[in-house]
């Protein structure tokens, strides 16, 4: 496992900040998860969805991030505001989410 403080590092980069600002206008600013839900919903964090402390190579990774908003990237890492970490997605696992298109 990495330390915090050497994935702390990257962020502080000034390519960071360039793929953050990339992520942000492919995404058009909108949180992704959401969007997925069928919410359009703003959405300002770069969320990195293999996490860096499982493989930091995917750090710059952009297949590896999305923008998330704020209530989304707290649901992803509940650990930040105390609660239990959340267990590991299991990346052959694909999300569905209904289609409100259509009526059954």
């Amino acid at each position: 496992m990495r330390t915090r403080d050497e994935i702390d590092a990257i962020y502080k980069t000034s390519r960071w900040a360039k793929t953050r600002k990339t992520v942000l206008a492919r995404d058009y600013y909108l949180c992704q998860e959401c969007k997925r839900r069928g919410i359009m919903q703003q959405g300002n964090t770069v969320h990195h969805i293999i996490e860096l402390r499982e493989d930091i190579s995917k750090a710059f990774d952009l297949d590896n991030l999305e923008t998330v908003c704020l209530a989304c990237h707290n649901m992803e890492h509940p650990e930040k505001a105390g609660g239990k970490r959340k267990a590991k997605r299991n990346p052959n696992v694909i999300k569905f989410y209904r289609n409100n298109d259509f009526n059954i």
